[in-house]
């Protein structure tokens, strides 16, 4: 949440990043209600002064008849209090429910316009080579890798290994939802256990949370109110299926001041995902690119103000120390101003290229939050010179299943049908090198 004090004082600042983002936020309507309240406050302040004078002098009078006057018009006064008071509730109320519709500020180094503005700033094969480009290049001019007609894309592969089925999945729950059998199953499993134990080693603490949440806590990482219809909602209850771990891990010390020697918190989580997501028939949808449930293994760190901007770089490098053991080609898009989360500053996604399917596929998103997320859900820390200050959150997804799998199947295809799995999992499948037809 942006405070309102940033929104009155940095006005235009402020107009100007809704207009980067194509945001329809309600700056004029915070504006004016920001206005209301202010003037209905020092009317409150100023009756509430009267209020104590009066009692001043009831005390001080020495006259009963001058006493019972002065009661009787403090009580006049005492009524227009409790109206005024209602009235700066209300005031306070409507404002803070419109700022839940502000959007995060962009850094300035955040590229200007849409999805095809973002730039890509790094890109590398599995271990064997990796290039930062000198100059961010516009999405749309660095070229994808020749296309390979030896290539089968997932949706046929895994059904020909019988580790995908499509039948099935529709048949329990319709679409696009899928069952993943034998190796399949062992490898989405062996993956999460793998990439936890990476985290580990990072110097990550591993969390389990619950995977159903109250409404206060998506609103405290800005999921609610404004995306109510992108997630499922517990019908007659206040709970809500998580859309990432980044919910309920971002609001494990809500409400909470750590002290500074527990900084910076980092924490790994593994945890199906739910999204309402909206489809369309077409290429798109094919396979297991998108559905109403994945999983994902999900960075979360709390930091100090000054110490945010390294660990958004930091969290980069985490998850690509997943991405390149497993053999895939790989970019890192900075995103743009339109195409960043509500709640991001700034963003980092991490791309795999699937050869079969032809097309990159977004496998982790790297946020820093500033401390938008911590103003919402109060998460703060004292300094080591006793002062509170509202905590820094980023997360990253390190990295999300069933993409990361799909283009594992698609890369590592042999001509005669098979998977060869990459060396750093083995251990995770029992020494399993390689998928089969069955």
């Amino acid at each position: 949440m942006l405070s309102i004090q940033t929104i009155r004082e940095r006005t235009d600042e402020v107009r100007q990043s809704l207009a980067n983002r194509h945001s329809d936020a309600p700056l004029e309507a915070i504006l004016a209600a920001d206005e209301m309240r202010r003037s209905v406050l020092a009317d409150v302040e100023r009756m509430r002064h009267e209020r104590n004078d009066a009692g001043k002098r009831i005390g001080a009078a020495k006259d009963a008849a001058e006493r019972q006057q002065l009661i009787e018009s403090q009580r006049a006064v005492a009524e227009d209090l409790d109206r005024y008071e209602g009235i700066l509730r209300d005031a306070e109320r409507e404002l803070e429910s419109l700022l839940l519709y502000m959007p995060n500020i962009p850094h300035p180094d955040v590229p200007l316009g849409g999805e095809a503005d973002s730039v890509v700033i790094l890109e590398g094969d599995g271990l064997e080579w990796e290039r930062r480009l000198e100059t961010p290049l516009p999405i749309a001019q660095h070229e994808a890798p020749a296309m390979r007609e030896d290539r089968h894309p997932h949706w046929h592969l895994g059904p020909e290994l019988g580790i995908i089925d499509f039948e099935r999945g529709v048949k329990i729950s319709g679409s696009p939802f899928y069952i993943l059998k034998g190796d399949g199953a062992r490898l989405q499993r062996a993956l999460i256990t793998w990439m936890l134990d990476v985290h580990r080693e990072q110097g990550y603490s591993e969390i389990y949370p619950p995977a159903l949440v109250r409404e206060e806590t998506l609103v405290g990482t800005g999921q609610l109110p404004k995306f109510a219809n992108t997630m499922f909602h517990a019908e007659g209850t206040d709970l809500w299926l998580i859309p990432t771990a980044e919910v309920p891990v971002t609001n494990m010390y809500r409400e909470e001041i750590l002290d500074p020697t527990q900084l910076p918190l980092k924490h790994a989580a593994y945890t199906p995902c739910f999204r309402h997501e909206q489809f369309s028939a077409g290429r798109d949808v094919r396979g297991i690119k998108r559905g109403f449930q994945f999983d994902k293994v999900e960075m979360v760190q709390f930091v100090p103000e000054e110490d945010s901007w390294a660990a958004l770089e930091q969290i980069v490098e985490d998850a690509l120390d997943i991405i390149r053991p497993l053999g895939l080609r790989y970019r890192v898009l900075r995103l743009a101003t339109a195409d960043l989360t509500f709640a991001s500053a700034m963003t980092y996604d991490i791309e795999v290229w699937a050869p079969g399917a032809n097309e990159w596929l977004e496998v982790s998103s790297v946020s820093n939050f500033l401390d938008f997320q911590s103003r919402r859900a109060n998460l703060r820390y004292r300094d080591a010179e006793g002062r509170i200050h509202h905590l820094h959150t980023l997360n990253g997804s390190g990295v999300a299943l069933p993409r990361t799998l799909a283009a594992i199947l698609e890369t590592h295809q042999q001509p005669d049908g098979s998977v060869v799995l990459p060396e750093a999992i083995r251990p995770y499948l029992g020494g399993l090198s390689k998928i089969e037809k069955q």
